[in-house]
């Protein structure tokens, strides 16, 4: 796998991973009981963006190894598709 196509796939798994990372610990205004004319009920109260940025790269690292052995070591070719999709 060469430098391009590993940062590729990094990537695409780093952008998967934060949509399933932001959620995590998010409290609106509503839930936290802060009542505020200013800004929107449904606003995150405190995101938490730096852990979450810093989550979801840990993560994708850890996803990202276990797809590069996958690859590299040929556990599973192409040719092994049709027999696991039956």
């Amino acid at each position: 796998m060469g430098l391009v196509s590993s940062i590729a796939i990094y990537f695409v798994i780093w952008w998967l991973v934060i949509f399933a990372v932001l959620p995590w610990g998010v409290q609106n205004k509503h839930e936290a009981g802060i009542v505020d004319d200013v800004a929107d009920d449904a606003a995150p109260v405190n995101p938490n963006l730096g852990k979450k940025v810093l989550a979801t790269t840990v993560i994708s690292a850890v996803i990202f190894a276990g797809v590069y052995l996958v690859i590299t070591k040929n556990l599973i070719s192409l040719d092994d598709l049709p027999l696991a999709l039956g």
